[in-house]
């Protein structure tokens, strides 16, 4: 009997510290404020290197090692999007999709936008 209540005991403690960790991993928690409000690719072309972007429109087409063509209303632009940045999300052309990155020029390049997110809408 003492068994019992020992491995009860046991697993009760896994079971609450398994719960605990997971609700410490889950908390959500961040900035909630103004945030960079969306532009468009053709404003966006016009900004200095390292300005922070949101863009909302559709991934066109692959591009080859990590860059693709992304289109809005406005016009196209290069997006490079590392693997790691599409976080097991599928996205099609038709697919509208929020990006947020980073304007990069090169000295003298056209203007590409270095993406950190890819929320589908």
């Amino acid at each position: 009997m003492n068994k019992f209540f020992a491995v009860s005991a046991l697993v009760l403690t896994f079971a609450v510290a398994s719960n605990a960790n997971a609700q410490a991993q889950n908390l959500g928690g961040g900035f909630q404020g103004p945030t960079i409000a969306s532009t468009t690719v053709a404003d966006a072309l016009k900004l200095n290197d390292d300005t922070p972007v949101v863009l909302v429109g559709n991934i066109q087409k692959n591009l080859g090692n990590e860059k693709y063509q992304f289109a809005d209303k406005t016009g196209t632009i290069v997006v490079e999007i590392d693997d790691e940045d599409w976080r097991g999300q599928v996205v099609k052309p038709e697919n509208t999709v929020e990006i947020r990155g980073e304007i990069d020029k090169e000295l003298l390049g056209t203007p590409e936008v270095d993406v950190d997110s890819i929320i589908l809408k």
